[in-house]
């Protein structure tokens, strides 16, 4: 009985648990999925390109984000800590902000320069979606995964004392 107890104590610490991995991968896998149809719809309504709708979208995706993390990925359901998890959850987003746009726009800027456009027509509309940004978002998304994954499971999620020293700070 205390082996077992021992065990659970040990996979809910390990950095990469693989509960907490796949759980995290599916939760941003939706998160991802509102943000590609936010951006999509943002750059069709208000004619902007795919870099100009990353933030927009990032934004959009935020608040799914912050609900389904807490809830579903890293079991923090009952910490009664949710103020303090979200100023955290903040600081981790918009540090990952600036990490998928840096990557988006690093992946748009080396396929604009070594390789063609490729767009593809989605049958019976009129929609045509540009494959090669599609491409350079996702593997941005990607790069945002790693560090939110990361900062969320040893920072946001965990008790580091950091938001303690910023009310001092503020106060």
């Amino acid at each position: 009985m205390k082996q077992s107890a021992v065990m659970s104590t040990e996979s809910r610490t390990k950095f990469l648990n693989r509960k907490d991995l796949i759980a995290y991968f599916l939760v941003a896998g939706t998160g991802a999925i509102v943000q590609l149809v936010c951006s999509s719809l943002i750059q069709d309504w208000f004619d902007l390109t795919l870099t100009q709708s990353v933030w927009p979208s990032y934004i959009v995706s935020f608040g799914v984000g912050f609900v389904l993390t807490k809830f579903f990925a890293f079991d923090a359901r009952r910490t009664n800590q949710t103020r303090r998890e979200m100023v955290k959850f903040v600081m981790v987003a918009i540090f990952s902000g600036f990490v998928m746009d840096l990557a988006v726009r690093f992946a748009v800027f080396i396929a604009n320069s070594n390789f063609d456009l490729i767009e593809y027509q989605i049958p019976h509309s009129k929609k045509i979606v540009d494959v090669t940004g599609l491409i350079c978002y996702v593997f941005g998304m990607g790069c945002s995964f790693i560090s939110n994954y990361t900062l969320h499971k040893t920072f946001t999620f965990q008790s580091t004392g950091f938001y303690d020293r910023l009310k001092t700070l503020i106060k």
